[in-house]
């Protein structure tokens, strides 16, 4: 995995957030969605076999599920069939995961920019953060429409950075899969990973610089963490 060298002493200016599964426990609404559409357009797949793929964009999961391309018209149908099953069926009883919106305050209160960087398609995400209950607290946001490719690849970390202004070397990914972190990593960005996603073990999640039960465990440690460790250049 290629990594781009982090600037030492390099001060955190920005903090990259994934949504699904980092800000809101939806990852298991999104395998129960991915499987609705996929059922409604002839395919039987278990919510078993989705699951472990949430984390990644509609370009990598249904090529993994079904073998389409997808780019033809049968998998842009299914996409749309998910996002409405998503959107009308699951969101509305989503909930943000703990601690999320004080975790969020203090780091803007910190002086820390907040960027989303997400796989989710951008007609999604404004609702997804209003559902999470943090919308007002987002000031940028990069998507699954703004790169050609979806995590693990670094396309998305790259476009967030791009929105932000910020080199690599001034950003941190906060995420709660091991694409989240290989993305960050094969951007030049380190990651905190987050347990609440669920289904990931640490040692799925081994590459970040640090593993937290969920928003609220980063906040409570938040002066030992390696946010605030980044936020000053060292010596």
């Amino acid at each position: 995995m290629a990594q781009t060298p982090r600037a030492p002493g390099s001060a955190l200016r920005t903090v990259l957030l994934d949504i699904d599964g980092t800000l809101i426990d939806s990852n298991d609404a999104h395998a129960r969605a991915w499987v609705g559409s996929l059922r409604a357009h002839g395919y039987v797949v278990p919510f078993e076999q989705v699951r472990p793929l949430i984390g990644m964009g509609g370009d990598k999961v249904l090529p993994e599920l079904t073998g389409l391309d997808p780019e033809s018209g049968e998998a842009k149908r299914m996409g749309e069939t998910r996002s409405e099953l998503f959107l009308k069926r699951e969101l509305p009883s989503l909930q943000p995961t703990r601690g999320v919106r004080p975790l969020l305050e203090h780091m803007l209160a910190v002086g820390l920019e907040l960027t989303v960087a997400t796989s989710a398609k951008s007609d999604e995400v404004r609702a997804v953060l209003e559902q999470a209950g943090v919308s007002d607290l987002i000031q940028l946001a990069s998507s699954a429409d703004d790169a050609e490719r979806s995590k693990p690849d670094p396309d998305i970390v790259q476009a967030a950075l791009r929105r932000c202004g910020r080199p690599a070397c001034e950003a941190m990914m906060l995420g709660d899969t091991p694409y989240d972190i290989e993305a960050a990593a094969r951007a030049g960005v380190d990651a905190i990973a987050l347990r609440c996603g669920g289904w990931w073990n640490d040692a799925a999640l081994a590459g970040a610089v640090a593993i937290y039960d969920d928003p609220q465990a980063l906040l409570d440690d938040f002066e030992h963490s390696p946010i605030a460790r980044r936020r000053q250049p060292a010596g």
